[in-house]
């Protein structure tokens, strides 16, 4: 008798398919209809009627039969300038930055160790994994700072080729002790590694990594239009030595960046004033959520340079299924690490948002 269909498709997934990608778990997107959607970190706030008005008219003049080209060109010029590129750097493009991750793992020597402080960014370990590296991860401190000793031990234990470094941290929020990134930076420039800040946040954030990479030819920098305000246009790019980024760029699949979205990007750019009032909004609202949290019986809100506050609440799994019952979703971040036991992360919204979380965490905590 021959094995039955399961069976036989089983097998072939054995054959054909790698154990470590089946044995992975996808990453989850909470659905989100019908709820006030503070779980993403996105920026809440919409583009005036009359810039949606303007940008609609813009984009209906594109050419959707052309595949994509000046104009990529053209939203790397603006992207440099808007972020103070210093010269003798390049600049390329990534569909969000998943995309410049995965190409950076992608161009390491087979094998290389890609280091990063946990908790961190999942796709920096997921995307090395997956491509072939070896992730070392080191823990961060109990109060979510540098473990600077264990950092350079591993530096210099590991030589990894790759440390990715998020300036401010997700899901931890906060932006680490300045003097111990540059330790950390001279130590990887000693080992002849990468250095990869994740600027993610920077709209949010008191300082940026800028000076870093104009001291130090093997530090880069990444960014991100998403938390900018277009997380639906998905644009990152990463900035480094040209002799880096210029072989970095060679691993970009050809016309990753639609022209639509080429176009949105460069209107953005041109309205930056208003994106940097949006901003501006939501760090005023971070600072009334983080007041009303550290008002909260049970709660411990930790610093934050981003547009969302980590806290840590008695039972994290049961404040969030009360929040969502009231109609508000969150992110539950405990299961990513130890560290992170009964913590959650809240996006900070609009004006009404902060309102309406502000009173249901006074039920749901």
């Amino acid at each position: 008798m021959s094995d039955s269909p399961d069976n036989g498709l089983k097998d072939r997934l054995t054959r054909t398919l790698r154990q470590d990608l089946q044995a992975m778990h996808a990453y989850a997107v909470q659905p989100s209809a019908g709820l006030v959607k503070l779980d993403t970190m996105e920026n809440p706030h919409r583009l005036p009627p009359a810039l949606r008005r303007a940008l609609g008219e813009r984009l209906g003049e594109v050419q959707l039969n052309r595949y994509p080209a000046e104009r990529t060109d053209d939203l790397r010029t603006a992207l440099a300038a808007h972020a103070g590129m210093p010269a003798g750097c390049s600049l390329t493009l990534g569909n969000g930055s998943d995309e410049i991750i995965s190409m950076l793992s992608m161009a390491l020597v087979p094998g290389s160790v890609v280091m990063s402080p946990l908790p961190s960014f999942v796709m920096y370990g997921m995307s090395a994994k997956l491509l072939g590296q070896r992730f070392v991860g080191v823990p961060l401190r109990a109060d979510f700072e540098l473990d600077e000793a264990a950092m350079l031990a591993a530096i210099v234990n590991e030589s990894p080729a790759l440390l990715w470094l998020a300036y401010p941290n997700n899901p931890t929020a906060n932006a680490w002790d300045r003097g111990v990134m540059e330790r950390l930076i001279a130590a990887m420039a000693e080992h002849g590694g990468l250095v990869v800040l994740d600027e993610a946040y920077q709209p949010f954030a008191e300082a940026d990594a800028m000076a870093w990479l104009l001291a130090n030819e093997h530090v880069l920098v990444m960014r991100t239009m998403s938390k900018f305000g277009l997380a639906g246009v998905r644009i990152g790019y990463l900035m480094g030595r040209s002799s880096i980024v210029d072989q970095i760029d060679k691993l970009r699949p050809p016309f990753n960046i639609g022209v639509l979205n080429a176009e949105a990007a460069l209107f953005a750019l041109e309205h930056a004033a208003e994106f940097q009032r949006q901003a501006a909004s939501i760090r005023e609202q971070r600072v009334r959520l983080m007041a009303a949290l550290q008002r909260l019986p049970g709660a411990t809100p930790y610093p934050s340079q981003a547009n969302m506050i980590l806290v840590r609440v008695p039972d994290a799994a049961a404040s969030f299924a009360a929040l969502k019952a009231r109609g508000i979703l969150v992110k539950n971040v405990s299961p990513m690490h130890p560290l992170l036991a009964d913590c959650l992360r809240l996006t900070v919204g609009t004006p009404d948002e902060t309102g309406l979380l502000m009173d249901a965490l006074k039920d749901c905590v």
